[in-house]
């Protein structure tokens, strides 16, 4: 039997197309912030919510692309699960969907892996108003691409999301945060180097001369991680991890627009007199201040990395760092291929 939601929608889409209409997609609007500017006639996809299936033996979790972060997150704690990249959600609005098309996550990235590693299928409506299915509600090795993966940081320009189905871990049973003084130089070589060990690290990030590492697993494996590393126990930590990750602590609180500098993890510091914060184990920086956009992308891309401008300023020179003439023709045949009459959030990834 159709889904009248879905149903609804291709109409609606198959519509605007023939007009040359361009649609906003926009779910609890949290990440309206991030990219161009949203415009075109609103296409409100919040109401499409719900768990559609669930089994936690499995650790499959298929949902409605409007479904509110918070709701997933209170089903899965349930059963002493999580959606394991910690994704932030900027305000309690916050989507599923908006935060897979964002392609958010949070601390716990660079040891457990991005919203993209754990999205098994995707269902979406195109820029022809297709409704169509990619990957499916099970763990396997499949040959060829994962087509549903596209969709993560693609800020709805190839599809509108309506079916999403995750990988959940399981919660860890013990965690402890260890707090060093290091200066960044000193603080990303031992985050690094204690990646490289069997160590059960759930998050790394560094500001003002402190270095907070926390460890998550079995009490076993804490403890013993606890003992070997050494440092300053935080007792406070879930906290500092819950701010960092939604941007509560002061650093993001200033007025100064926000850059993200995204570089391999163990890079060395990039010189500016402006605040930073490195999280990831240095493979995301923070970076707040007016700063001159080219400038700060040849020096990230030098380091074999790239800029966005998060949050504010001036976005006139681009928000996403400038992609190579062979991958913009990629990019531009891929939105070609999911929507020709270019309809679907026109400008917030790029221009086309």
């Amino acid at each position: 039997m159709a889904d009248p939601f879905i149903t609804q929608l291709s109409d609606r889409v198959r519509e605007a197309a023939a007009r040359k209409a361009t649609l906003s997609i926009r779910g609890g609007g949290t990440k309206d912030f991030y990219g161009g500017k949203p415009s075109g006639e609103a296409l409100d996809v919040s109401g499409y919510a719900g768990v559609i299936a669930y089994e936690p033996r499995e650790l499959v979790l298929t949902v409605r692309a409007g479904t509110r972060l918070s709701e997933i997150e209170a089903v899965l704690a349930a059963e002493r699960q999580m959606l394991a990249f910690e994704p932030p959600r900027f305000g309690e609005a916050a989507t599923i969907g908006g935060t897979l098309a964002a392609g958010f996550s949070g601390p716990r990235r660079p040891y457990a892996g991005a919203a993209r590693d754990f999205l098994l299928g995707a269902r979406i409506v195109n820029g022809k108003g297709e409704d169509l299915s990619f990957g499916g509600r099970v763990i396997k090795n499949v040959a060829g691409y994962d087509v549903s993966r596209l969709m993560a940081g693609a800020l709805g320009t190839l599809g509108v999301l309506t079916e999403l189905s995750f990988k959940v871990l399981p919660r860890p049973p013990a965690e402890a945060t260890l707090a060093f003084q290091l200066d960044e130089a000193r603080a990303i070589e031992q985050a690094n180097r204690w990646a490289g060990q069997p160590l059960p690290l759930s998050g790394a990030a560094w500001q003002d001369g402190v270095l907070r590492v926390r460890l998550s697993g079995a009490a076993s494996a804490v403890d013993a991680a606890r003992v070997k590393l050494g440092g300053e126990e935080l007792r406070d930590a879930e906290s500092y991890w819950g701010d960092l990750r939604e941007h509560r602590l002061a650093f993001f609180r200033a007025a100064e627009p926000l850059w993200r500098l995204s570089v391999p993890q163990a890079a060395a510091p990039i010189q500016t007199p402006h605040p930073q914060l490195i999280d990831w184990g240095g493979g995301q920086r923070w970076m707040s201040g007016a700063l001159d956009a080219p400038a700060l992308r040849a020096s990230v891309e030098r380091a074999g990395g790239h800029a966005t401008l998060f949050r504010g300023g001036d976005k006139s020179q681009g928000v996403f760092h400038p992609l190579k003439p062979a991958i913009a023709r990629i990019h531009k045949r891929l939105k070609d291929a999911f929507d020709p009459a270019g309809i679907l959030n026109p400008g917030r990834l790029y221009e086309f």
